[in-house]
């Protein structure tokens, strides 16, 4: 079948001379992969700087909706452009970052329109925003486990500390006899961080070290509940930029 859709890239690797693979997450067909050619070469149909990683495109593709399949593209066009991620080496960062966590994430195949949106959502607001990125990961990590299944539950509605636990995925009153929990400092300000809306995620004060020390546990709390959740290899490129 002819497929006609809207789709965020996600990943993309060089294939021979002049080809790639990348792996699209569609509005219509959810995450799949496919094969471009010669978009490497000299006057290229299809430009390769459409296919790095969070760029928003209209695609025409041969499809077929087989598990694993490689679909091979036959047009492919820009459907938004960013003004700064490209030319901005912390947006950038954080695209990258959101890029590799969708890959970990998403399964092939999975059709869910509102995840797509709210991806779209924070790119739009990272391309656009006059405020602080800092905490903008972080925030994102946060609401996307809403889209996954298992966002944390809590709330904070008087002044008793709380505390994340890593293994029960909630805020509590009491401290963990476990290991695996966040201090009181940093839970309130990840709980703080998943109550607020994306717009406001800057208000949220936080230094570099606990930023940290946040990303580092919340990375950890998505290895409890994403099979083959390892090897993220931005958070080192983050904390440098970020810094």
């Amino acid at each position: 079948m002819l497929l006609k859709t809207r789709g965020i890239v996600i990943r993309t690797v060089k294939y021979g001379e002049t080809s790639v693979i990348t792996d699209i997450f569609t509005e219509e067909k959810g995450l799949h992969s496919f094969i471009a050619g010669s978009v490497r070469a000299a006057k290229a149909r299809m430009p390769y700087n459409l296919f790095q990683p969070m760029t928003v495109v209209e695609l025409v593709a041969y499809f077929r909706d087989e598990p694993n399949a490689l679909n091979r593209l036959k047009e492919v066009r820009a459907s938004e452009v960013w003004s700064k991620i490209p030319f901005d080496i912390r947006r950038g960062a954080v695209a990258l970052f959101m890029a590799e966590v969708c890959k970990k994430c998403i399964q092939e195949g999975s059709d869910d329109r509102d995840l797509m949106h709210f991806i779209l959502e924070n790119l739009r607001w990272l391309d656009t925003t006059p405020h602080p990125i800092a905490n903008l990961h972080l925030h994102f990590l946060l609401q996307l486990t809403g889209f996954l299944g298992f966002q944390p539950e809590g709330d904070a509605d008087d002044d008793t500390p709380v505390f994340f636990d890593l293994k029960e995925g909630v805020f509590s009153r009491q401290e963990p006899l476990h290991g695996d929990s966040l201090r009181a400092e940093q839970s309130a300000q990840m709980l703080a961080l998943l109550q607020v809306p994306l717009e406001r995620c800057h208000e949220v004060k936080m230094t570099r070290a606990d930023r940290k020390i946040v990303l580092q546990k919340l990375l950890q709390f998505y290895q409890v509940h994403v099979p083959g959740f390892q090897g993220i290899n931005t958070p080192d490129i983050l904390d440098m930029i970020m810094g």
